[in-house]
């Protein structure tokens, strides 16, 4: 794969080198502002926070954090504490804070410490608190190219890691000021393009979302004869009442048909059940879950597993039986909850994940995702560098047109 460069949107202007001078700057540093030197942009004083302890007393002003700088879900404290306590209970922490001169908290990054591979060889990494079920992840930060600075500066006095890699970071992220920081200092970098998640900009009213539609007609035809079968009916549940034996309709469901013969449906794993259970709890109670069911009856023929946060819905988990695929009950499901959506006052349908063909029956933009890799400037560190941007690219392009010449 191509090593894909900055996009010019996030590059703006070139982040000074990291010199001896600068990195003593940005060092973190607990001073009161001198008399006559209130006009100075104070450095930054940089933490880590390194167990869960440290992590939960931040509840509050991560949070406030996040609403100031970029108010996504997946960014928000509970979101990520849900992920921790389900997919990483024991791993080492190295959550990164910065906060300003009045102790105001102005950035955090979610980090792991990590033994991995590099085509077979043991890297350690400093790796972003996340897995295909965490959807996005960024800095969260509200002046990204300082708390980015900041935050290299202090790893860069500290010898532990050889490669931080952030996944699933979108286009445009706060976090593509970390990148544009290492290249002004001359450390190696790669960015690899991730999932593209396709959206839906949702219109005012669901009679301008119909028109022009080329899927409606088939939907109408493929619903009546649905209805033939018996009572049709939509349910969405956002409360605690009852949610435990919806998640356990949504998750059987889920395991009826293909994914479990793949080992990926939710109720296969603890780990992932966990996730989405404690995630539909607390979403309940802040009033963000939106779990949408289609009944045939009292069947549960397909379901939505996801979220109502701000003006978006994320939908981060389908579901359907698949015995009754020639009625499409994902899809009319689907249809069913873009108008609901319309109705609350949404702008935008989230599909997140990769693309696919059954999400491109609904949205045709897209939200590019992208894995960023910044090395040490060191020889192992250029060494891994070069081997998985440059090397092994090179070698599996060569490798191709030896195949294609047979």
């Amino acid at each position: 794969m191509e090593e894909s460069p900055i996009p010019d949107a996030v590059l703006g202007e070139r982040v000074p080198s990291l010199s001896r001078e600068h990195v003593a700057e940005e060092e973190p540093a607990w001073k009161p502002v001198p008399r006559g030197a209130r006009g100075r942009t104070e450095p930054l004083r940089v933490a880590e926070v390194r167990d869960l302890e440290g992590f939960d007393a931040l509840a509050a002003e991560w949070n406030a954090l996040v609403m100031r700088a970029d108010d996504q879900v997946f960014y928000r404290h509970e979101f990520v504490r849900c992920w921790l306590q389900s997919f990483a209970p024991e791993a080492s922490l190295r959550i990164l804070t910065a906060r300003s001169g009045e102790g105001r908290l102005v950035a955090v990054l979610g980090l792991q410490e990590e033994q991995g591979h590099q085509y077979g060889v043991p890297v350690r990494q400093l790796t972003s608190l996340t897995n295909k079920h965490s959807c996005r992840f960024d800095l969260v930060a509200e002046e990204p190219k300082r708390a980015a600075v900041a935050f290299l500066s202090h790893l860069m006095s500290d010898p532990s890691w050889e490669v931080l890699r952030l996944s699933d970071v979108p286009e445009g992220g706060a976090a593509w000021a970390l990148v544009n920081a290492a290249r002004g200092a001359g450390m190696p970098w790669g960015a690899w393009p991730s999932a593209r998640s396709p959206y839906l900009a949702l219109p005012p009213t669901a009679e301008v979302w119909t028109k022009g539609r080329s899927n409606a007609k088939p939907l109408r035809r493929r619903r009546k004869r649905l209805e033939e079968r018996g009572r049709v009916e939509v349910e969405r549940v956002s409360g605690r009442e009852g949610l435990e034996a919806k998640l356990e309709e949504a998750f059987a469901l889920e395991q009826s048909g293909w994914k479990a013969q793949v080992g990926t449906a939710i109720g296969q794993a603890e780990a992932r059940r966990g996730f989405y259970t404690a995630l539909a709890r607390t979403a309940a109670e802040r009033g963000w879950l939106g779990l949408y069911f289609l009944r045939l009856g009292a069947r549960p023929i397909a379901f939505q597993y996801g979220l109502a946060y701000g003006s978006r819905y994320l939908a981060m988990k389908p579901g359907y039986d698949e015995t009754l695929g020639e009625v499409s009950p994902g899809h009319l499901l689907t249809e069913s909850l873009v108008r609901d959506c319309i109705a609350r006052g949404l702008s935008e349908l989230d599909l997140l994940g990769d693309d696919a063909p059954y999400k491109r029956e609904w949205a045709h933009e897209v939200r590019q995702h992208h894995w960023l890799f910044i090395y040490r400037d060191t020889w192992v560190g250029q060494t891994l560098q070069r081997s998985k941007f440059h090397w092994a690219p090179a070698a599996k392009r060569m490798v191709g047109r030896w195949v294609r010449r047979r």
